[in-house]
C-alpha cells in the first residue's frame, strides 16, 4: 500500500523489478480537511511500532543495509512479543 503521492516511478518499480502489486490509496477530489483513508492506518501503526525502538527514532544510520537490518530487528521484536503474549 502506498500514499497518493507515491505514484509514477514507484508503481513501475514495484511491478517490474519487485514483481508485487502496489495499491495506491488516494483521496477524492471533493474532500476538504482531514479524512481517514482506508488501510492507511495499517501503515501508520506499523511505523509507530517501529519507532518505539530507540535506534529507529532518529535517522542515525548512514548505510541503507544497516538501516534495513535495524528495521528487520525492530519488527522481529514486535512480532516475537506478540507471539509470546499469544502463547500464554
Amino acid at each position: 500500500m502506498a500514499d497518493g503521492g507515491c505514484t509514477g516511478r514507484l508503481v513501475d518499480l514495484a511491478r517490474d523489478v519487485l514483481r508485487i502489486a502496489l495499491n495506491v490509496v488516494k483521496r477524492t477530489n471533493n474532500t476538504t480537511g482531514f479524512m481517514a483513508l482506508p488501510k492507511r492506518w495499517l501503515v501508520e501503526r506499523t511505523f509507530a511500532w517501529l519507532t518505539r525502538s530507540r535506534r529507529l527514532a532518529r535517522d542515525y544510520e548512514t548505510r541503507a543495509d544497516t538501516s534495513e537490518a535495524m528495521i528487520r530487528w525492530s519488527m522481529t521484536m514486535v512480532m516475537s512479543r506478540r507471539l509470546a503474549r499469544r502463547a500464554r
